[in-house]
């Protein structure tokens, strides 16, 4: 769930990698291949490991042209516009926030990997150096700053109301607790890390802060079993649930070794790779959804 600026301008790379959105869209149809290039989103266009992927894409017949975006908010518009076939770049939760909020029924088509969340600071060196009374910063988008208000809790720096919840928001912090809690852009979280004692920094960022993986200072555990709605998802419009290049397309990012091992390279070895079959995908995204109606 990048970090360069938009432009119309080509990559300087030998195969089809695009910044920007790009005009047009499949029909559904599940020949996507034949229409032309079938244009994942992404945010880290610049991870290696998608060239890796448009190569193989290629050696199957399928031509992929991977479309980079600076914020997180931007891919899933694109997709519904039609400027895209995929994206690539999200979570479970985060797609079912922007499916209820934006009245929208984009759908999951296969997993990729499920990320640890990290606290990070150029200051501290542990959790309990951190003074009483300081700030510390979260993603203000509403899935990821839940989820990063619950790894301040578990390394006892906040107390939340009613112990905290995927739903959870920094208004949820309990007066009394040890730091203050300030949310803040994705992308500006690691920025922030010079002015603030410590920042939760999705893995999209947290090379560019010029931070290794193992410098968190704590992370929640991926593997767990309730990180299922952490699992991060190639998503699509309904109407491509079934597309057969795009599972295949999915296949290829799953089973290709040379991608698995690149995306386990730019995560620090922190992914925990997953082949979660699509009609559970399915059905979380749903639950999901439903208990955000539920608590809204």
């Amino acid at each position: 769930m990048s970090k360069r600026l938009l432009t119309a301008a080509a990559l300087a790379l030998p195969l089809t990698l695009l910044l920007g959105a790009c005009a047009g869209g499949s029909d559904g149809s599940g020949d996507a291949a034949s229409e032309g290039p079938v244009r994942i989103g992404v945010v880290g266009a610049g991870d290696p490991y998608w060239e890796t992927y448009v190569e193989a894409a290629a050696e199957e017949g399928i031509e992929v042209e991977i479309v980079d975006f600076t914020e997180y908010t931007q891919p899933n518009p694109a997709l519904s516009a039609g400027e895209l076939d995929l994206n690539q770049f999200q979570h479970i939760i985060y797609l079912a926030t922007y499916n209820v909020n934006a009245d929208d029924d984009l759908v999951a088509v296969g997993s990729t990997a499920t990320y640890p969340l990290g606290l990070y600071s150029s200051q501290y060196g542990s959790v309990d150096e951190i003074p009483e009374g300081s700030t510390v910063v979260v993603p203000d988008d509403e899935s990821n700053q839940a989820r990063g208000l619950l790894v301040l809790q578990a390394q006892g720096l906040i107390e939340l109301k009613d112990g905290g919840s995927v739903f959870s928001t920094v208004a949820d912090v309990e007066p009394g607790s040890k730091v203050t809690v300030e949310a803040l852009d994705a992308a500006l979280t690691a920025t922030s890390l010079p002015d603030v004692a410590a920042a939760i920094i999705n893995n999209d960022f947290v090379e560019d802060a010029g931070l290794t993986f193992d410098e968190a200072l704590a992370t929640d555990d991926p593997s767990d079993p309730s990180a299922q709605p952490y699992i991060n998802i190639f998503a699509a419009k309904a109407e491509d649930a079934d597309n057969p290049t795009y599972q295949k397309l999915v296949e290829i990012f799953q089973d290709t070794t040379a991608v698995t091992d690149g995306l386990q390279e730019a995560s620090g070895g922190s992914a925990v790779l997953v082949k979660t079959p699509a009609d559970e995908l399915a059905s979380a995204l749903k639950q999901v959804e439903d208990d955000i109606r539920a608590n809204q």
